[in-house]
């Protein structure tokens, strides 16, 4: 079991090792213990997806795994040799992939702006309304309830409660600024589109598994309430009275 860890990360690097037009092995969990290892190993993963990790750097990593999973292994890089190089690379490799990403972005917005009704405000945020809302605009601290469907600017879906079929509530306090600012331009009852540069978003980090660093999102939200206080003071009594100290949640959280 020893080194099974190492035998997952390392799955999609043995062809590389050995030679570069090999077909890699691939390693098919089973067992419960290769289920959780494999698991384990797929969450690392995406955690590194902003790296934009290449075969070379798969082929360090899995020997680097499997070198300290050994007991009495003599590594071939100590880690004091290479603790002030963390930053270096990693920083390099983040700007390399979200840079990559902002100038997709830029396009986009580019493109988009010549679309009859778009507009842009100073933040960099840009918008069309697809339907005048005939009631209430939100401001920054109040509690709405949306239906919104959010994609990358290729068109790839990350996040659709539309899909989902279900509508979400939260503060606009608690979301990514872009959304903050954003659903404020729209009354209850209308419909939004905001391209949302990642300085709005989720920055050159991303959300590893779904937005890559750097990247510009497009949402369409349609704004289905603004709360009132008196609606908020109900609420808070009814979840008091169930026992439910949380708010719902929203998959855009703020950073």
């Amino acid at each position: 079991m020893k080194l099974l860890l190492a035998v997952v990360f390392c799955s999609l690097a043995v062809g590389v090792v050995a030679c570069s037009k090999c077909k890699r092995p691939q390693f098919k969990p089973t067992t419960d213990d290769d289920k959780v290892f494999y698991t384990m190993g797929a969450q690392t993963g995406l955690r590194y997806q902003p790296l934009s990790i290449n075969d070379r750097d798969m082929a360090a990593f899995c020997q680097g795994l499997s070198d300290g999973s050994r007991p009495g292994q003599k590594l071939a890089v100590e880690a004091t040799e290479v603790r002030s190089l963390y930053s270096k690379v990693l920083n390099e490799r983040l700007h390399k992939t979200s840079a990559a990403q902002k100038e997709l972005g830029k396009k986009f917005v580019e493109k988009f702006l010549q679309e009859p009704g778009a507009a842009k405000t100073n933040s960099g945020l840009a918008y069309k309304i697809l339907k005048e809302g005939t009631g209430k605009k939100p401001t920054a601290e109040d509690r709405v309830e949306v239906h919104y469907h959010g994609t990358l600017v290729d068109g790839t879906v990350f996040d659709s409660s539309v899909e989902r079929g279900q509508p979400v509530p939260f503060f606009l306090s608690q979301v990514i600024k872009g959304w903050t600012e954003g659903i404020q331009l729209v009354g209850e009852g209308g419909k939004i589109r905001l391209v949302i540069p990642s300085e709005l978003a989720y920055g050159e980090e991303g959300a590893p598994g779904k937005i890559p660093g750097g990247a510009t999102l497009v949402f369409d939200v349609e704004l289905l309430k603004v709360f009132s206080p008196d609606e908020l003071k109900k609420e808070a009594a009814k979840n008091a009275a169930k026992g439910k100290a949380k708010p719902a949640k929203v998959n855009v959280k703020k950073k």
